[in-house]
């Protein structure tokens, strides 16, 4: 446990380190100069941030308008004065009487504040008059010289809001989606992309958070994790607002985008509706059945529109595949990322060319004639046929859906909509009088929908589930087999409530076997990743890398099955790993981290958001903020204690 020193005064300097009685202490200072000072002192390394990486002597006298001194030690204390300090600058504040309190926080109480009281509100947009100036800076909504916002066809509100608002921003343009949206239509914009209008509701965009602060679009299974933060915050307001875009997206763009961007149009994410509906539902005080059945029949359409569709995200045999539509390369990825499969494709190209013909084209000449259609390549539209699944999938990118995705009935997704049927089946029962009229003119019962789970239930066990190994597996249409592929997502279907009780036993048996390690749950495991990969590229959704939502999926998993004590350890050493790392580098809770190692300097495709900031972060990252109130809500008191003491997991557990 930490130790507490007392306070004491020796030679007009104030030694202050985790003092327990010091209300009468008042530190008043010029915030200005404070700041300078600190940094001068302390950040060696000129980040604007106090971490341990810095060579400073971990002590700062920092000198109050009085002309006494109080000495601040340890990075953590130093930090918290530096974010504080920064605080009241924002503010507009010249002199400032800081809180002892704050500065000597408990790691845990701080980070969860901040999340609760700054974060959530930092991640918060509109797309409306309000917020469209910040989201028209993005330069995903720009050609370099125009700023676009495209409406939905139906949408005539939402057409008259901003075309009115085209006089009010310079260089924006409003733009009409066509009735039908369609794959080649989408192509012929990606050199004039834009966001696309979310809800507007009494003059107003109805307001949704972003996954970090960098983004200024809604995401779709992000939004979901976020919403669990939420409700424990108390911002249930806020999370219904995301549920009713979600229902607008099923409305007026036919599914839950990947995002609301144009190059999106022809993808959607995970499926998480019916549990968000529930979530809400669950944690609302006042009833409201009105809302209710619309956002359940919303739900009904996505299920049997975007899911059920047979040749396209739903198979032969019964189950269901991510499948994105789309033509040519998608847009959003960095420069370069695809360069070696293009090359890999350009040189094929040109060896099956006959040796009289002109010389052979170079990478960049094979893809503009690609593009424009004068190249057609079966094998490349299949290669990105996969690559945009495995982006609709939301696990952008990992070995395990490279160059197969479309292929796979993923344990995941069909989990995923096993916990649908089952939700269906709940909501009609117990608020409709087991009985529920759509405006589709059919009927539902819950029988209907609990007979749906079964059935779905009973082909991932034929076709999924691995008795040796102990665990569900992938399932491959092309090959007729199940991988062998170590996966989070194997673990899905013990959030569903689709295991039985002794698979469930197995599963836990299994996941210690190969995806535990010392700060939480690997997204992959080392072996498959060594097994499968094609290069040496670190794939973000691979070993030795995890991320939030398989965290939160699989502690609520074991405690739907009675591993109470087998999920406060996993919450544990997860929320080590996030405190650890706030403390040791200025408050940082970026989007991802390595499990293995227990740190955020992550080095893999696409960076790491949430680390770079001046003096304080104001935002963390969705769902990482989600799952850090959620770990806190499930570990005991004691390891609470320890977590606020750093005690690792080895020594706390």
């Amino acid at each position: 446990m930490r130790i507490k020193l007392f306070c004491f005064l020796v030679l007009g300097v104030m030694v202050f380190y985790g003092c327990k009685n010091h209300e009468n202490i008042v530190l008043e200072v010029d915030v200005n100069k404070s700041i300078e000072a600190l940094l001068k002192d302390e950040d060696t390394d000129g980040d604007k941030k106090i971490t341990k990486d810095d060579n400073g002597d971990k002590r700062f006298e920092l000198v109050l308008l009085n002309g006494k001194e109080v000495a601040i030690k340890s990075t953590y204390h130093i930090s918290n004065l530096l974010q504080e300090l920064a605080l009241r600058k924002k503010a507009g504040d010249s002199v400032a009487i800081l809180d002892i309190k704050r500065i000597e926080e408990a790691p845990s109480g701080r980070i969860s504040r901040n999340i609760r009281e700054v974060y959530w509100d930092d991640l918060t947009r509109t797309v409306d008059r309000k917020g469209l100036k910040r989201v028209l800076e993005d330069t995903k909504s720009s050609d370099t010289v125009t700023r676009r916002i495209y409406v939905s066809f139906k949408d005539t509100l939402a057409q008259n809001y901003f075309r009115a608002l085209q006089r009010e921003f310079s260089n924006f343009k409003m733009e009409v989606l066509p009735e039908d949206v369609t794959p080649e239509y989408v192509k012929s914009i990606n050199d004039k992309p834009g966001i696309l209008s979310l809800k507007i509701e009494n003059g107003k965009g109805v307001p949704f958070v972003v996954p970090g602060g960098r983004f200024n679009e809604m995401y779709g299974w992000d939004s979901y994790f976020e919403s669990i933060g939420l409700i424990l915050d108390g911002r249930i307001d806020l999370a219904r607002a995301m549920v009713d875009n979600f229902c607008y997206q099923i409305d007026h763009y036919g599914k839950i985008l990947n995002a609301n961007r144009t190059y999106y149009l022809t993808r959607t994410q995970p499926p998480f509706l019916s549990s968000f509906i529930r979530g809400v539902y669950e944690a609302m005080e006042v009833e409201d059945l009105e809302w209710l059945r619309y956002v359940t029949g919303v739900a009904i359409d996505e299920y049997e529109t975007v899911w059920m569709v047979e040749n396209k995200r739903m198979t032969p045999n019964g189950l269901n595949r991510y499948y994105a539509e789309g033509i040519g390369i998608p847009p959003e990825t960095e420069e370069g990322h695809f360069d070696e499969i293009l090359q890999e494709f350009a040189d094929r190209y040109n060896e099956s060319r006959d040796s009289f013909e002109k010389e052979g084209l170079t990478m960049h000449e094979f893809v503009e004639k690609y593009q424009s259609g004068e190249i057609l390549d079966p094998l490349l539209d299949n290669y990105f046929l996969h690559d945009r699944s495995l982006r609709e999938s939301g696990h952008d990118t990992s070995w395990r859906l490279e160059k197969v995705c479309a292929d796979l009935n993923t344990v995941g997704l069909n989990a995923l909509l096993y916990k649908y049927e089952k939700d269906l089946a709940f909501l009609i029962d117990k608020y409709f009088g087991g009985n529920f009229d759509h405006p589709n003119g059919k009927s539902y019962t819950p029988s209907y929908w609990e007979e749906r789970a079964e059935e779905r239930r009973e082909m991932m066990n034929i076709l999924m589930w691995d008795q040796e190994k102990g665990g569900y597996y992938d399932y491959n249409l092309a090959t007729g087999s199940r991988t062998d592929f170590e996966s989070a997502t194997n673990y899905i279907p013990l959030w569903a409530g689709l295991a039985s009780a002794e698979q469930a036993e197995l599963m836990l048996n299994r996941l210690n076997e190969t995806l535990v390690e010392h700060c939480g749950i690997a997204s992959t495991s080392k072996e498959s990743v060594e097994k499968y990969a094609l290069n040496d590229i670190q794939r973000q959704w691979d070993y030795p890398n995890g991320w939030a939502p398989h965290q939160m999926m699989i502690w609520s998993g074991l405690q739907r099955y009675g591993y109470q004590e087998e999920a406060e350890e996993l919450a544990y050493r997860w929320l080590w790993m996030i405190t650890k790392n706030a403390v040791d580098y200025n408050g940082t809770i970026p989007e991802k981290y390595d499990v293995v190692e227990c740190t955020h300097k992550v080095y893999a495709e696409y960076g790491n958001v949430g680390t770079e900031f001046d003096y304080i972060t104001t935002s963390g990252f969705g769902w990482m903020n989600a799952s850090y109130q959620l770990g806190l809500d499930i570990i005991s008191d004691d390891l609470r204690i320890k977590l606020d003491a750093l005690v690792p997991p080895e020594e706390a557990l």
